[in-house]
């Protein structure tokens, strides 16, 4: 047994390669639906806007689900917490071939996002402990090269399967293989299977909150959502404005209401460090509010998850839209959109998410930033090339650029993963990345998706996806901020750590 009770490596490498194959499923069950976007539009009868929505759907459900699993990841069962997510959201994935409305699919995806907030949060919590010193960011990139595996994995098999069984199939034959997989990750050993020491619970929370307390903080989006609703409903009257306006008007209101209240308690949050008692928190409410004052404590954190919305609002959004963007603009079919892309971003994704990882390694040996800098170099090199590849009109020029834009997006994941473990104490490691899911993913593709789709039905989708590759190296500069803070955490993190 190695630190932390961590199995041989022999083990450690099986873990790896069983929880890199469900993150595999984990995406082509997620991106699938991106893939079927042009039949179900027509199916359907839905507008580009109401197919972001889709993605939104999802986002949200799954940003919000992950918040709740990592507090349960790391109060309970992480395997248990796994194994429920994999079998919930593959039997919605199949559900979603069987319904007759935007409706249903709306709720099945949904369902779906629910199930998959599960699994990020434990399943890399899990391998910080089989790989807790040297070689974590390389195990985190092995890891996410399901991700690039599974996502473009569903562009090809989407093409071929909605071709030749339809859409609605083509989700009931990706989805049902999940559920056996499930059964494989129910033997899966954790390295550190008793959880939490027994201890007496603490004599008060570490943060008493009540009903006033909280209805005062959260004053802000209360009031932002009550005007948003009356300015909504007031230009709904007006039959002469733009389409949406109401609707823009709202997520304005709505918008500014929510950043407002996330600015005020993140100033008394970093300025009140009286706020935050030590000790051990009373429950799974305290656990949130702990790892949230780890999180607004921590630089190098706030630039990760900053970083992070944009960087996953430019990715996801790309891969959601990339088969419409072939089929629409490059004038190819569903079937040979799938196949041009396909093989390519398979090839582009493992090497780049691999090389990611074992970059960030290489560098951290030299200076505790080596695994930021890996993280933010490829969003600044591959969004110029994104710009190209969105420009070009020659299939084969665009597949070549297209293989050069996976390549360095997919070294993000493997190295951003290591860092936050890096500068986070083991003890609610998975409760902060349920909490990075959550907020890349809220302020990030939920919002992303849905604009992506609206600036399409006015501008076209050319123009719509142009603006992702400016998101994306901006995510990355604001990455490299982490530099200058990163080495400071992780000394922090080692000294609470030690006897």
């Amino acid at each position: 047994m190695g630190p932390l009770g961590a199995p041989r490596s022999g083990y450690a490498w099986y873990a790896l390669a069983l929880l890199a194959l469900g993150n595999l499923i984990n995406y082509l069950d997620r991106n699938i639906v991106y893939a079927l976007f042009e039949p179900i539009k027509d199916d359907l009868h839905i507008t580009d806007a109401l197919l972001g929505w889709l993605g939104a759907a999802y986002a949200i459900v799954f940003a919000l689900g992950s918040l709740l699993s990592g507090v349960l990841s790391d109060l309970s069962s992480r395997r248990a917490v796994i194994v429920g997510g994999v079998a919930l959201w593959s039997g919605f994935t199949a559900l979603g071939g069987v319904v007759r409305s935007y409706g249903q699919l709306f709720t099945t995806r949904a369902f779906v996002g629910i199930g998959q907030s599960s699994y990020l949060p434990a399943a890399q919590a899990l391998l910080a402990d089989y790989f807790p010193g040297r070689g974590r960011a390389q195990a985190m990139g092995i890891f996410w090269v399901g991700l690039a595996l599974g996502g473009v994995l569903a562009v090809w098999l989407g093409g071929f399967l909605a071709t030749a069984f339809g859409w609605r199939n083509s989700l009931v034959l990706v989805g049902l293989p999940g559920l056996l997989f499930a059964l494989l990750l129910a033997r899966l050993r954790d390295p550190v299977p008793v959880r939490l020491p027994a201890r007496a619970p603490p004599e008060q929370r570490k943060f008493p909150i009540t009903w006033r307390t909280a209805l005062r903080g959260a004053a802000p989006l209360l009031i932002s959502l009550l005007l948003a609703t009356a300015a909504f409903g007031f230009l709904a009257l007006f039959r002469n404005l733009p389409a949406a306006a109401d609707t823009a008007a709202f997520s304005v209101i709505a918008g500014v209401g929510l950043v407002w209240t996330i600015w005020r308690w993140t100033r008394i949050a970093v300025t009140r460090h009286d706020l935050f008692r030590r000790g051990a928190p009373a429950d799974a409410v305290d656990e949130m509010l702990d790892a949230a004052g780890v999180v607004l404590r921590t630089p190098t954190l706030i630039w990760l998850f900053l970083a992070g919305a944009m960087t996953a609002a430019a990715m996801n959004s790309l891969v959601a839209w990339s088969m419409s963007y072939l089929q629409r603009v490059l004038d190819l079919s569903l079937l040979e959109a799938g196949r041009q892309i396909g093989p390519i971003g398979l090839v582009a994704g493992v090497l780049g998410s691999w090389a990611g990882g074992r970059l960030g390694d290489v560098w951290f040996e030299r200076t505790p930033s080596g695994r930021v800098i890996a993280g933010a170099l490829g969003f600044l090199l591959g969004a110029p090339a994104c710009v190209v590849m969105l420009l070009v009109n020659d299939v084969a020029v665009f597949a070549g650029l297209f293989f050069v834009v996976v390549f360095l997006f997919t070294w993000y994941n493997g190295p951003v993963a290591a860092v936050l473990f890096d500068v986070v104490p083991r003890r609610i490691a998975a409760t902060v990345m349920g909490a990075y899911v959550f907020f890349i993913h809220i302020a990030g593709d939920a919002i992303a998706l849905p604009a992506v789709g609206y600036l399409s039905d006015r501008y076209g989708l050319r123009p719509a996806l142009l603006t992702l590759p400016a998101i994306g190296l901006l995510g990355g500069a604001v990455l490299l901020a982490a530099t200058r803070t990163v080495k400071g955490d992780m000394a922090r993190v080692r000294e609470q750590a030690a006897p």
